[in-house]
């Protein structure tokens, strides 16, 4: 049977088809959506875990335990899950285990635009990369099976279009591989220096010869001969942009085992043709493993380092065709900066939070409260990565002091992320002291990556019934006294304007836990559905007032402000922010 894919949805039927019995993954673009849909095959046990390194410690001792194990994360994710993997590197398996990298060449979703095929030498575990959905799919069973084969983790690298691209894939039936017999082995699998000296010496001189000479014979590495006046070396999705380019006229090379590189393969191929080439987005991780070999090629210095690659770009590199626009519009369309959704919940403590902003710093996090820095707005001076709202807010606390700058800290924080990578930062602000605010943004949601559950929603990844978290409960056990936690409505300013004056000026670690579900969630928007605010022209005096919420259902067109009403949720923090009550809220009582 024949069905039409993306990627990740052929990565999922790939690990259902190869036996995998463990899942796990914290949610992340470009991956999201694997483990949505390996949720699907009931004979795949699937989890949301908190972060990713939890999420591959899970995997682990399920691999060790004797099952097939995967785990799927950004590649972000993989600096949390580095920890564990360069271990597991050494361990071993028993069950096969594959680790998922989505990669982001473009930085489309993304705070960087790092290249994880680096991690595969440095950690030494086999690199596996697949250019469309059919070799997605295919190539899953080849990573369980060189996992357990050559007793080694794999890393399965994919890139944003491969992740999101369709293609037709062939089906096959699942293989049922049971579940390994495990066998107590503590000089495999506990990594103490004395074992793990012994490990470090079989990875260089049994598994990595091993695995070279694989790479050097699979399948999944193929030359493809054609004119060899030109040669290409390539892999992923630039394999098929280099096709979309040159056609048959030329020869490849095409990796899909990239680590150990096949070097008996690409000396055999270079030597075959005149002009070689290597094409890779991002680093030059094929092109320095070539050149180090000492033949010469032509990469990086004809094509860019930075973003994605497309046939577009090869051709103006390679060719010196310009670029062709297949079709032109009449009209400039508007730069459309992403901005917190209408009715978004976070709006509400961030309008509280700019009235101070010339008197704080703000450190946000990863997830939608990161546009809280956008105009009109403006709440945030920094954002470095998961936990660091917090952390990064005691580190600016710690030199504000030093410097007497007389500006107070106040850190962001999403639920999700709270329990990803916030909770230990929390326990630091009490442990050393800081009289920083911490403001826990609770929607009820992982939103930004497209709604995922999290400990906090009381649902599991099928949607059934989980225990919930309780936020207030953790932030009172690690120590912020009860005086010092506000738990709050965003939708209400009142209360929420409140809760900022106390933090402000609080000389001890501050807690606010504003608590209102994400306003795109389905239920949200049924139960708001009839909901909306109107302005009452007679009344309004165009002062644009309401304007300073940032709020996109908001207008202000033809020297008339209004509200469109299909975007509105009725959360009426404009109402209350207008000064001459020019608001109206429509529908039924809140």
């Amino acid at each position: 049977m024949k069905k039409l894919l993306t990627g990740n949805e052929a990565i999922a039927r790939g690990a259902y088809e190869a036996g995998c019995l463990i899942a796990c993954a914290y949610p992340g673009t470009p991956s999201t959506e694997i483990l949505e849909n390996v949720s699907q095959y009931e004979e795949i046990r699937s989890e949301w875990s908190t972060n990713e390194k939890v999420a591959l410690e899970v995997a682990s001792g399920a691999s060790i335990a004797g099952a097939r194990s995967l785990v799927a994360m950004k590649h972000v994710g993989l600096n949390v899950a580095a920890d564990p993997m360069f271990t597991m590197a050494y361990e071993g398996v028993n069950g096969g285990l594959v680790i998922i990298t989505a990669d982001e060449p473009g930085m489309h979703s993304s705070q960087n635009e790092q290249d994880n095929r680096l991690y595969a030498p440095h950690a030494k575990v086999a690199m596996i990369e697949p250019s469309d959905s059919q070799e997605c799919k295919d190539f899953m069973k080849h990573a369980f099976e060189v996992s357990e084969t050559y007793d080694t983790p794999v890393l399965f690298r994919i890139t944003t279009r491969v992740c999101h691209s369709k293609g037709v894939v062939q089906l096959k039936e699942r293989e049922e591989v049971g579940i390994k017999e495990y066998a107590k082995d503590i000089r495999k699998y506990i990594m103490v220096p004395a074992n793990s000296k012994v490990k470090h010496i079989e990875i260089e001189e049994e598994r990595l010869p091993r695995l070279r000479e694989y790479s050097n014979n699979t399948s999944l590495n193929r030359i493809e001969w054609g004119d060899k006046k030109i040669g290409i070396i390539t892999s992923g999705i630039s394999y098929l942009h280099a096709k979309e380019v040159f056609g048959e006229d030329v020869s490849y090379l095409k990796i899909g085992f990239t680590y150990p590189l096949p070097d008996k393969m690409i000396r055999e191929f270079s030597q075959e043709v005149e002009t070689l080439y290597v094409i890779e987005e991002n680093e030059p991780y094929i092109e320095n493993f070539v050149k180090a070999m000492g033949i010469d090629c032509k990469g990086k210095e004809l094509i860019p380092i930075c973003g994605e690659l497309s046939p577009e770009i090869l051709r103006e590199a390679l060719l010196g065709e310009g670029k062709k626009e297949s079709y032109e519009l009449d009209i400039d369309i508007p730069a459309r900066p992403p901005a917190l959704c209408a009715g978004c919940p976070h709006r509400g403590i961030f309008y509280a939070v700019s009235k101070y902003k010339d008197k704080i710093i703000s450190t946000s996090d990863i997830g939608c409260y990161t546009l809280g820095m956008a105009p009109p707005l403006g709440v945030g001076d920094t954002v470095i990565c998961m936990g660091a709202g917090i952390t990064a807010g005691i580190g600016f606390d710690r030199v504000n002091q030093m410097a007497e700058r007389g500006k107070k800290v106040f850190g962001f924080i999403g639920d999700s992320t709270f329990f990803h990578s916030g909770i230990t930062g929390l326990i630091d602000a009490v442990y050393n002291g800081t009289d920083m605010a911490i403001v826990i943004l609770d929607n009820r949601i992982t939103a930004m990556t497209g709604h995922q559950e999290n400990p906090g929603t009381g649902k599991n990844i099928l949607g059934e019934p989980a225990h919930m978290v309780d936020i207030e409960a953790i932030v009172k056990a690690v120590g912020i006294k009860e005086k010092n936690i506000r738990v709050i409505d965003p939708y209400n300013l009142e209360e929420t304007n409140k809760a900022v004056k106390e933090a402000y000026e609080a000389k001890e670690p501050f807690v606010i836990i504003a608590k209102q579900p994400c306003a795109l969630i389905k239920e949200v928007q049924r139960e708001r559905k009839e909901l909306y605010c109107e302005v009452d022209q007679e009344k309004c005096r165009k002062c644009k007032t309401c304007l300073r919420i940032g709020c996109p259902a908001i207008s202000f067109k033809d020297n008339t402000i209004s509200i469109d009403k299909v975007q509105c949720n009725g959360c009426t923090v404009c109402l209350q922010v207008c000064p001459f009550d020019a608001i109206e809220f429509m529908g039924e009582s809140r």
